[in-house]
C-alpha cells in the first residue's frame, strides 16, 4: 500500500500565526490571558492551550480589567472591536490577516452606498464577523439556490466570499445575483492557502482507492476537504484524531491518500500516518516459505520481467529480480529525459518492469532496459492514438534542422517546425526538455516512422474554448490569463483560447515606462474584462485591482498640515510632482517652493531630490494632493538674501517692500507725434515771427496812391482781411493743440495694425482757416511774409 501525504495538510498561515501568537503570550504575560471565542476551530487544540493557562471567554465582561484578550483568528464585528477599545483591557489581535482585509473592503464599500452580500455560512464564525463591518445587514448565500429566495435589488452590490467557500460556488452565486442586480462588483476573497489545498485534496482522491481527512467536523475548511474528496473517492473518512480510524482491509488498497483541514495540528497529522503506516509494515511481512517460493525465478533473453529497485548510483541502477543474479540497467537504457537524475527519478523500493537483454554479461551480471519496455508498450498505444486521433504527450529531447524530436514513452516521434506551434516560432531551441501534447498525424509501424503535430492539439482546444470564452464573456468577467506577448503599448494575453489586450494604463496602479518592467512572456495574471466587441474580436483587459490602488484609504494616510517627504519625479512649468509613495503623487505649486518669485521649478528643483512638504489639500476623488515646500522649508535661488527685519521705531514708509509693477492686462500707446503738435509748433513759430515783420505795401503803389484816400482804405481793409485769415488759422490750430495726444488702447492680444490706429484716432474736420493756415505753420519767416503779401496783391486787385 502507497501512502501519499498532502504538501498543504495541516496549518494555514492565520491559524499557525493565532496559535504561535496564544504560546507567547503564555511564555512571557504575568496577567491572565484570555481568547475570545475559540482561537481556531479545532478542539484539541482549544483544550491544549486551556491546559496551558488560556481561557476562553464569550463575553469581554467575563475578562478581568488587567488581563489581556486575544481575537480569534475568524474576526470578530466592529462593535465587537469599540467595546474592546473602551475596555481597560489589553487587546491581542490574532485575526487572519485576509479575513481583516475582508473587513475593511466590506466597510468601505458599505459606506459608499453598496448591498453586500457574503458568500459563505451564516453561522459561521468569520461570516458573522465580515457581516458586523455593514452593521449586519448583508445578505447571505452558502449556494446558488440562496440566492433565489433574495428580492430584487435596487442599486449596486458587492459580493465577497468566506475564506474557505469553494471556487466554483462563489462563482455560483456570482451568476445568479447578477440576475438579481444589474450592477454588481465581485470581490474573489478566497484564500490562496483554502484553493491550494482543495486542488491537492482532489487531484490525490482520483488516484486513492481510500481517502483519510483529517481536522474538527466544526471546521468549515475540514468540511469542504470531505466533501471534494467524496467526490472522487467512495471510501473517504473524516477524522479527528487516529482513534477515529476506521478497520480497513490493507491487502485491498493499493494507495491510500491523507489531507488535513488548516486548523489541523502537526502532531495530529502525524499520528494517523504513523498508524496507517504500521499497520501496512504489517501486512507487507512474509512468511519464509512464500519468501523461498518466490525466489525460485528463471530468466531468458527478451523476455519482460518486474523487479524491486534496490540501489543505483550515477551509472547504473541495480534491480532484484528474485535471481541468483541482480539485474543492471544502465543510465542510457532507464531514460531518453535529458534532465533524468537518479537521485530524483528512483526510489528504493519501487516495483519497475525491465526488458532482460542478456542474462549473462559474461560476468554473471544480468542486464537490463527500461527503455525497451517502454517502447514495445508505447508503440502500441501510440498506434491506438493514431487511429484513434486521440492526443499523446512527450518530452522534447533533441533539436533538429526541420523540427523537433519527442519522446513518447520511449518512442521517438518527429515534429516538424511547421506544426509545433499555431503561430510563428522563431527559436526551436525553448522546446528543448518541455512537455508537449501531439497528435500523431503520420505513422509507419514496420519503417518506425512517427510524426506528430502540436498545432492540430492547439488549433482544435483553441476553437473549442474560443467558442466558450465568447459565449460567456461580460464585462466584469475575470479570468486567469497566460501572457503571450508584450508590447510598447500593452501585453496580450490569453484567457483561454482568445487573447486579450492589457493597456499599459491598466497593468499597474504605479506608471509602467514598458510592460516588460512589470511581466514576461509566461506569466500568469489574473485580468478583468473591461470591453469587448464579438464582431471585431477584440477585448479590452485590466489587471489593476481596486484594493490595490495607492489611493484606497489615502484620506486616513495624508491629513492637511501633516509634515512629509518625497522624491520630486518631475517637473512642469507649473510646478513639481513629489512620490509620496508607489503610485502615489502630490503636486507643490511653484508658488509654494520659495520665497521667491521663481521663473521655473527647475531653478531651485531637480529630479530626484528629497523634499519635505506640508500637506495642504487632500482630495481622494480628484485623486490630487497639494503640497507646499515653503510652509515647511523654503528652496531659495542661490545668491538670494532675505530682507533685514524691520528696525524698531522705523517709519513705516521706509521698511514698507515696493510695490510691485501690476501684470499688464491691456497694451496702451500715446502718440506723441501728432498733427495738432505739428500745427501748434508752427503758430508757436509764426507768432514769434508775425510782431517783427512789418507789412507793407509795394513802395510804388504807395507812392502813387498817397493822394487816392479810397484806394488805399482798400489795400488796408485788404491786408487786414489776410492778417484775420491768419490769426483765426492759428486759434484753431492752437485749440486742436490742446487737446493734448491722442490715446490709443489696444488689448495685449490683439494685433495693433495702422488701420486700427487710424480708426482710433479721432480727427478735427479742418476748417478752411486750417487748411490755409497749414502751410505758413510748416514754413519759415519768408514764406509767411510772401503769404501775406499774395494777399495783399489780391486785395489791391480787387479794389482796381
Amino acid at each position: 500500500m502507497k501512502i501519499v501525504l498532502a504538501n498543504t495538510a495541516g496549518f494555514c498561515f492565520g491559524v499557525n500565526n493565532a496559535v504561535n501568537i496564544a504560546n507567547d503570550l503564555l511564555e512571557n504575560s504575568k496577567t491572565k490571558v484570555y481568547m475570545l471565542g475559540p482561537i481556531i476551530n479545532n478542539e484539541q487544540v482549544v483544550d491544549d492551550l486551556k491546559k496551558k493557562g488560556i481561557e476562553k471567554i464569550s463575553d469581554i465582561s467575563e475578562a478581568l480589567e488587567d488581563g489581556k484578550v486575544i481575537v480569534r483568528a475568524h474576526g470578530v464585528t466592529a462593535d465587537m472591536y469599540n467595546e474592546l477599545e473602551e475596555s481597560n483591557l489589553e487587546v491581542v489581535d490574532a485575526t487572519c490577516p485576509y479575513v481583516a482585509k475582508i473587513h475593511r473592503l466590506v466597510s468601505e464599500k458599505y459606506k459608499e452606498g453598496y448591498k453586500i452580500v457574503i458568500a459563505g455560512d451564516r453561522e459561521h464564525p468569520e461570516v458573522k464577523g465580515v457581516n458586523g463591518w455593514c452593521d449586519g445587514s448583508a445578505l447571505i448565500a452558502n449556494s446558488p439556490e440562496d440566492v433565489e429566495g433574495f428580492e430584487t435589488i435596487e442599486g449596486k452590490s458587492c459580493l465577497v466570499a468566506q475564506t474557505t467557500i469553494r471556487k466554483e460556488i462563489f462563482e455560483g452565486i456570482h451568476i445568479k445575483l447578477k440576475e438579481k442586480c444589474k450592477n454588481v462588483i465581485k470581490f474573489d476573497t478566497i484564500c490562496n492557502a483554502t484553493s491550494n489545498r482543495q486542488e491537492e485534496a482532489e487531484k490525490i482522491a482520483r488516484l486513492s482507492d481510500v481517502m483519510i481527512v483529517i481536522g474538527s467536523r466544526n471546521s468549515s475548511n475540514t468540511q469542504k476537504l470531505f466533501e471534494i474528496s467524496s467526490k472522487f473517492c467512495e471510501e473517504t473518512y473524516l477524522v479527528e484524531t487516529y482513534g477515529d480510524l476506521p478497520p480497513m482491509d490493507i491487502k485491498k488498497i493499493k494507495m491510500l491518500g491523507i489531507t488535513a483541514g488548516a486548523s489541523t495540528p502537526e502532531r495530529i497529522i502525524k499520528e494517523v500516518v504513523e498508524k496507517m503506516d504500521e499497520l501496512n509494515k504489517q501486512e507487507n511481512e512474509l512468511s519464509f516459505e512464500e519468501a523461498f517460493e518466490n525466489s525460485i525465478v528463471t530468466l531468458k533473453s527478451g523476455e519482460i520481467a518486474t523487479g524491486k529497485i534496490i540501489g543505483y548510483n550515477n551509472a547504473e541502477i541495480y534491480v532484484d529480480l528474485g535471481y541468483k543474479s541482480d539485474g543492471i540497467i544502465p543510465i542510457e537504457e532507464y531514460s531518453d529525459d535529458p534532465d533524468f537524475s537518479p537521485e530524483e527519478n528512483i526510489k528504493i523500493g519501487d516495483e519497475i518492469e525491465v526488458f532482460i537483454v542478456r542474462v549473462n554479461d559474461g560476468e554473471g551480471n544480468v542486464m537490463l532496459s527500461k527503455k525497451k519496455v517502454d517502447s514495445i508498450k508505447s508503440i502500441d498505444l501510440i498506434e491506438e492514438a493514431y487511429e484513434n486521433k486521440s492526443k499523446v504527450t512527450g518530452k522534447v529531447v533533441e533539436i533538429t534542422n526541420g523540427g523537433i524530436v519527442a519522446s513518447v514513452k520511449g518512442v521517438r516521434v518527429f515534429i516538424p517546425a511547421s506544426q509545433i506551434s499555431d503561430r510563428y516560432v522563431k527559436d526551436l531551441g525553448e522546446y528543448l526538455r518541455q512537455t508537449v501534447t501531439i497528435k500523431i498525424i503520420e505513422f509507419n509501424k514496420q519503417k518506425r516512422k512517427i510524426v506528430g503535430s502540436r498545432r492540430a492539439v492547439l488549433s482544435s482546444e483553441r476553437e473549442m474554448l474560443e467558442g466558450q470564452v465568447w459565449e460567456n464573456i461580460e464585462v466584469g468577467n475575470k479570468y486567469e490569463g497566460v501572457v503571450k506577448s508584450l508590447m510598447n503599448f500593452g501585453a496580450f494575453v490569453d484567457i483561454g483560447g482568445v487573447d486579450g489586450l492589457v493597456h499599459i494604463s491598466e497593468i499597474s496602479w504605479n506608471k509602467v515606462k514598458h510592460p516588460s518592467d512589470v511581466l514576461k512572456v509566461g506569466d500568469k495574471v489574473e485580468v478583468t474584462v473591461l470591453d469587448f466587441n464579438k464582431d471585431k474580436k477584440r477585448i479590452s483587459l485590466g489587471m489593476k485591482k481596486d484594493e490595490d490602488n495607492p489611493w484606497f484609504e489615502a484620506e486616513k494616510r495624508y491629513n492637511v498640515d501633516d509634515i512629509v517627504k518625497g522624491q520630486v519625479i518631475r517637473l512642469v512649468p507649473f510646478g513639481a510632482f513629489v512620490e509620496l509613495e508607489k503610485g502615489l503623487d502630490g503636486l507643490v505649486h511653484i508658488s509654494q517652493i520659495s520665497n521667491v518669485r521663481l521663473g521655473k521649478p527647475g531653478d531651485v528643483l531637480k529630479v530626484g531630490q528629497e523634499v519635505e512638504a506640508k500637506v495642504v489639500e487632500v482630495n481622494v476623488e480628484a485623486k490630487k494632493i497639494n503640497l507646499s515646500i515653503k510652509e515647511v522649508n523654503p528652496i531659495d535661488p542661490e545668491g538670494y538674501v532675505p530682507e533685514p527685519p524691520k528696525e524698531k521705531g522705523k517709519a513705516e514708509e521706509d521698511v514698507k517692500e515696493p510695490a510691485q509693477e501690476p501684470i499688464p492686462s491691456e497694451h496702451t500707446e500715446v502718440l506723441t507725434n501728432t498733427i495738432a503738435d505739428a500745427l501748434k509748433e508752427s503758430v508757436e513759430a509764426a507768432e514769434e515771427i508775425a510782431p517783427e515783420t512789418e507789412i507793407k505795401a509795394p513802395a510804388d503803389v504807395a507812392e502813387e496812391n498817397v493822394a487816392a484816400e479810397p484806394e488805399k482804405a482798400m489795400v488796408e481793409a485788404a491786408v487786414e482781411e489776410a492778417s484775420e485769415v491768419a490769426a483765426e488759422a492759428a486759434k484753431d490750430a492752437v485749440e486742436v493743440a490742446e487737446e493734448g495726444p491722442v490715446e490709443i488702447t489696444k488689448d495685449v492680444n490683439e494685433e495693433l495694425t495702422d488701420e486700427k490706429v487710424a480708426g482710433k484716432v479721432k480727427k478735427p474736420a479742418k476748417t478752411k482757416a486750417t487748411k490755409k493756415a497749414e502751410a505758413p505753420a510748416k514754413t519759415d519767416e519768408g514764406s509767411l511774409t510772401g503769404a501775406v503779401e499774395e494777399a495783399t496783391e489780391e486785395a489791391k486787385k480787387d479794389a482796381e
